[in-house]
Parts: C-alpha cells; structure tokens; sequence
C-alpha cells in the first residue's frame, strides 16, 4: 500500500510538473544577439524574423513572434498580441497590454532574460549591453524620426528611440528607468553608434499567440 501511495505521488507531481512547464512556456524575451548591422534588420518582418528564428534554436516552437518595435506608421504595443507574457523561466512579465506599459510590469534586469534563459548584461556590466531599440514613447507609440529609417539603416545617419532593459541609467529619472523609451542613440544606426552608448542592436520579442 505504501509503495503505490508513493508511485501515485510521483505520477502526481510528474503531471503538475508538466502542467506547470507548459502554462510557462516562454512568450517574451530579449534577443541574445543582434542582426550585427546596427539597427538595421530589413525591417519589422526582418526583425519578427529574427525573433522567431532565436526561439526555435531555443526550443520554443509552434509560436508567431513579433518584434516590439515601432514604425513611422505602426506602433509597438499594436503587434504584440494580447498577453499574458512570461519568461524563459515561467515568471510573468505582464498580464496585457495596458500592464504592461504600466508601472505594474514585471520587466527587470532579473527578469528581462534571452531566449535561452540568460540575464542580458546592464549597467555596470562589461560591455553594457542594456540599450534596446523601440523606436517607441513609453505608451509604446511610435516616435516617427526614432525608428532609424523603419529598421533599415546602419550607417551614421538616423537615430532610435531605446530603453533600459536593467531600469537603469545615469540618474533616477523616469527616462532613465523605462524598459521601452530611455534615449535616442547617437551618432546613427550603426553597430558602433549603438555601443557607444551602451547598447548591441538587441530588442524585445513578444509571441502574439
């Protein structure tokens, strides 16, 4: 009797544990690596392209990606889907749209993680890679001279609209906090323009199913 109350235990667990992985499959992440062009990634369907390409070398699969980044014509917070969102780990990011462009978003260094379940370096790191492109207003609206031509330029030209993944910047202002509009890049679109300031061309990926 002992013996089958134990295996009836572990059967039990086994399935919650299932259960569990699969409620926090992840549907949010920063990506581990750039397009190596700057902010140039032809695009958004480049840059959705990128997103999906990322989440099924990590093993998530049978999901539509989207980049959050805004357009002169398209806002971010308009191609990401309804939510809830989580991580590579199961934590929440947040519930819907309207949370997530709140301060009620999960959104930290600790929990911005990458594809493969990795903290992206921030501030204080070496290098700093805590800048990621948005082209978008802390609403998640699109800033139409931030978008470093819709994502096609990398040259010295151009700027995009950043924000800190980490939640940290110079000072303690409201800017230098926000996840999705810190500052413009300087100096252009380009790989090394984007460095300069902290940054390595990364930015977010929310599955919209």
């Amino acid at each position: 009797m002992r013996k089958l109350l134990l295996a009836t235990a572990a059967i039990l667990i086994a399935a919650a544990g299932a259960a569990y992985s699969q409620d926090a499959k992840m549907s949010f992440f920063v990506t581990s690596v750039g397009s190596g062009k700057g902010a140039d990634l032809g695009g958004l369907k480049g840059a959705d392209a990128h997103c999906a390409s990322l989440a099924e070398a990590a093993g998530v699969t049978g999901k539509s990606w989207a980049a959050y980044r805004s357009t002169s014509d398209t806002d971010a917070r308009d191609r990401i889907g309804k939510g809830p969102w989580v991580n590579a780990k199961g934590v929440k990011i947040a519930d819907d749209v309207a949370s997530l462009h709140s301060d009620a978003n999960g959104i930290t260094k600790q929990t911005a993680l990458n594809e493969k379940g990795e903290v992206v370096n921030g501030r204080g790191d070496t290098p700093n890679r805590h800048d990621v492109l948005t082209g978008s207003k802390p609403d998640g609206t699109k800033i139409a001279d931030q978008t470093c031509g819709d994502w096609t330029m990398s040259g010295a030209e151009g700027a995009a609209m950043m924000g800190h993944h980490d939640r940290t910047g110079l000072d303690d202002s409201a800017a230098a906090k926000s996840w999705n509009s810190s500052h413009a890049s300087r100096g252009g679109c380009s790989q090394e323009a984007l460095k300069g300031t902290g940054g390595d061309g990364l930015f977010y990926c929310f599955a919209t199913n």
